[in-house]
């Protein structure tokens, strides 16, 4: 078969058969043409179908029989560039021709697994982008041709594999766009994590590539596809894991990008970059109004303004944005996944920043899941030194895997090299700074490791006069001094919020055995209840009185209950408490003088407790004898004058006596019960309760001065910036930086000018001075001035004259 016979062009007899004109057609005329019309142009398709089969058999004989490209088929470009495109043509018209075209498309898969090695690079690309219309037009699933898109990937042609990559994430995503398709997804998941875990490292690098791009578009956003990215740092080949760890240390807040087209994309930019709004007028009056000191002061807060509405709009922006984010949140193993990554770190002969990596990927897997990997930190002890290389990113690591269920031993080795090795007098300046504060951030994880006299110590480091030392130590103190203000000596303490504050016990844990906040509902009914009894008070009302005055009464049966249960004086408890009589005789009673005092206070107190009681039985319903209802008014007034008076004797008896306590223990649980009723919150309730809660936060906030130790969970999802860790610590410049700096300084600076040229440069009107001078004066200040001019001239006259100004007569 030849070669002009099985590529040749639309010759004028099949047309001229067919009922048209003889002159030629071009393909592209022919495709619209087949559009328009499919049912007239099925000659000219089966003409052409028949063409593509012949050059396709071809080339799959050449592939199969290994023959060169240079002296074929292939080595001739017409012929490729023909195939390539019928190729093309086809795929434009198969949605018209379905039936006659039913087998075009596995064709052209079938072509490209056997023979694309060994085709031209142009044919191979033009056969792809057929197979990719062929897709888009949903011909083809991309469930059936997803491994050969990746096996081209693999070929060492640039532009194929770019073509190859964009359609597989493009085409997914597109999938994906309004609902996600979970059976289907799970299928092409299944298909890269097995090319992911096989052992040829370049289709497993490009199935990671692929499988990362749909994780950082939010496509496969799920815990199958963050699994397998964290199971590739396990691969065999170091290439693959070093694309593991790095997707894993960078992807941590991953922010929405929908690469739709370079205009959206520069519309979102403009809208997320803060601008400050401010009115024209002010603008104006800072630069054309007033004089130069006032427009300095009014552009010094002009700028201030901008300086504050972008911060604000910054925060706004951070806190609209996508919320925290890390594949390490999806670890179904997190333990063992530490477990096996730090075996791997242990025994691997990889370069300095591979072992840094797997560092910072084990530190971040021990902070966010709070893990227990001891053996991690002594590993780290032999790397603690100022000299090592990436110090501040190993001792980022080291802060990064501390948290409070780590115990305190496990870390103290690592604590105290640290200190030792960093913190000293023969110390560099930098050295001391980052270790001040990799000091601090261990503590605000791990306070227990914290002793007084290490404190104290590292304290006196405030008064250095380096700035990073200064300021690295009164961190310390700040810190301590909402932690454990005892650890400090008492000048360093401050106004702390709790003077009693103390850091957890390792393993202490504060369990809520109530709805969060309902003290502050309950301290806030009383204040309210309080101040409407005191309005009440002004104001009068018989019966709102009336309730008080039982409630008084009620609480002096109860105290003088108390008082009398840790006396023994009361008739109902006999004689069975002379032990605690003698007790409380020998505590109170000092000289003869004071006991009889005490005696009769008692008998009074015996007296009032009685009648108080029959008060409360009758206040329950109970009967009482007409006795003591005769007395009752005045007794109860006295009663409620001692209940003042005797407070503190009232608390020390209740203090010594384990009956009054359980008695005053079972008061407040009743109390407690009383206020809360039915024990069931409204949505009135839990917002009350919430602002609450903001109100008391805002007094904290005012009152630390902006400082406030963050929470555990704060802690675990907050990443440790090494750069931070160097604040306020000041490089040593070159020579040509310090000289570019003071180059910068000077651009600024307009040129030098004497005072009298700018005098005269000035465009303005005049100034006060010269109007002055031009002021029309009255006839005799303007004779006085002449005979004052004329005077001191006569006076220079004068004293010119005594003056010698010939030569000297003497040399």
């Amino acid at each position: 078969m030849s070669t002009q016979h099985v590529i040749t062009a639309l010759s004028p007899e099949p047309l001229s058969a067919s009922g048209r004109s003889s002159e030629k057609l071009s393909l592209p005329l022919l495709q619209s043409k087949m559009k328009c019309d499919p049912d007239g142009y099925e000659t000219e398709l089966t003409l052409i179908y028949k063409q593509f089969n012949s050059a396709l058999d071809l080339f799959q004989q050449q592939a199969a029989l290994n023959f060169g490209s240079i002296s074929g088929v292939g080595g001739d470009p017409t012929v490729a560039k023909d195939l390539g495109d019928r190729a093309m043509f086809l795929a434009h018209v198969t949605p018209f021709y379905p039936k006659q075209l039913a087998d075009f498309p596995s064709q052209l898969a079938e072509f490209l697994k056997s023979s694309a090695a060994t085709l031209p690079s142009g044919l191979r690309c033009h056969v792809t982008q057929a197979l990719i219309l062929l897709v888009n037009r949903k011909m083809v699933d991309i469930q059936d041709i997803l491994a050969l898109f990746m096996e081209l990937q693999t070929l060492g042609d640039r532009n194929l594999r770019k073509l190859a990559f964009s359609h597989v994430v493009h085409s997914i995503k597109r999938m994906n766009q309004k609902h996600k398709n979970e059976p289907k997804n799970r299928a092409l998941q299944n298909i890269v994590f097995s090319i992911l875990q096989a052992e040829d490292e370049t289709r497993a690098k490009r199935s990671l590539t692929t499988l990362c791009e749909l994780h950082r578009r939010k496509v496969w956003f799920d815990d199958r596809s963050a699994n397998a990215i964290c199971k590739a740092c396990f691969h065999s080949s170091s290439r693959i894991m070093i694309a593991a760890l790095s997707f894993l240390l960078d992807c941590e807040n991953i922010e929405d990008d929908d690469d739709s087209d370079a205009s959206s994309d520069e519309d979102d930019a403009t809208t997320q970059t803060p601008q400050a709004i401010l009115s024209k007028e002010a603008v104006y009056k800072a630069h054309h109004k007033g004089t130069t000191s006032s427009k300095k002061k009014k552009q010094a807060k002009l700028q201030r303004a901008m300086r504050n509405m972008k911060k604000k709009q910054r925060l706004s922006s951070e806190k609209n944005s996508t919320s925290y984010y890390s594949p390490f949140n999806h670890l179904i193993d997190a333990q063992g996944f530490a477990e096996k990554l730090f075996s791997r770190l242990q025994t691997c002969n990889e370069r300095f920043e591979v072992k840094m990596m797997m560092l910072k990927v084990i530190a971040r897997t021990i902070g966010l899941h709070r893990l227990i990997l001891l053996n991690f930190y002594p590993f780290l002890q032999k790397y603690v030194q100022p000299h090592q290389r990436d110090i501040t990113n190993l001792l980022a690591a080291a802060v990064q895997a501390c948290h409070d269920m780590v115990p305190p031993e496990a870390v103290e080795p690592l604590f105290k090299q640290i200190v030792n090795q960093f913190v000293h007098d023969r110390s560099r300046t930098e050295a001391i700074a980052v270790g001040l504060n990799v000091i601090r951030e261990i503590c605000l994880r791990i306070p227990l490791l914290m002793t007084e006299d290490l404190l104290q110590d590292l304290v006196l480091y405030k008064k250095s006069h380096e700035k990073a030392v200064s300021a690295a130590a009164r961190s310390l103190v700040t810190l301590f001094r909402e932690v454990c203000p005892s650890l400090l000596v008492k000048k360093d303490r401050g106004r702390p919020i709790d003077p009693k504050a103390r850091p957890r016990a390792y393993g202490e844990v504060s369990i809520a055995s109530d709805v969060p906040g309902v003290e502050l509902l309950q301290h806030d009914e009383d204040s309210d209840d309080s101040g409407d009894d005191t309005d009440e008070s002004k104001f009068g009302g018989s019966d709102d009185n009336d309730d008080n005055y039982e409630k008084t009464t009620v609480d002096t049966d109860e105290e003088s209950q108390l008082y009398s249960d840790g006396t023994g004086n009361e008739k109902d408890d006999g004689e069975g408490d002379d032990t605690v009589d003698e007790d409380d005789d020998a505590t109170s009673v000092s000289d003869d003088d004071d006991a009889s005092d005490n005696e009769e206070e008692e008998d009074e107190n015996v007296e009032a407790g009685a009648e108080e009681d029959e008060e409360l039985e009758e206040a329950n319903g109970l009967p009482t004898n007409d006795d003591n209802d005769a007395g009752g008014s005045g007794l109860e007034s006295k009663a409620r004058k001692r209940k003042y008076s005797d407070f503190d004797g009232q608390l020390i008896a209740a203090d010594t006596s384990l009956r009054a306590l359980k008695r005053l223990a079972e008061a407040k649980i009743g109390h407690g019960s009383s206020d809360s009723a039915d024990g069931i919150l409204s949505n009135e309730d839990f917002r009350r309760i919430k602002e609450l809660k903001a109100k008391k936060d805002a007094k904290l906030a005012l009152a630390q001065q902006g400082f406030k130790v963050p929470s555990s969970d704060q802690l675990r999802v907050k990443r440790v910036d090494p750069a931070k860790l160097e604040a306020h610590v000041r490089q040593k410049l070159s020579k040509e930086e310090r000289l570019a700096l003071v180059r910068a300084g000077r651009e600024d600076r307009g040129k030098f000018m004497a005072r009298t040229a700018i005098k005269q440069k000035k465009t303005g009107g005049l100034s006060n001075r010269q109007k002055e001078h031009k002021k029309a004066m009255p006839l005799a200040a303007k004779r006085a001035k002449v005979a004052k001019s004329r005077e001191e001239k006569k006076r220079k006259h004068n004293r010119s004259g005594k003056q010698f100004r010939g030569r000297k007569a003497w040399k």
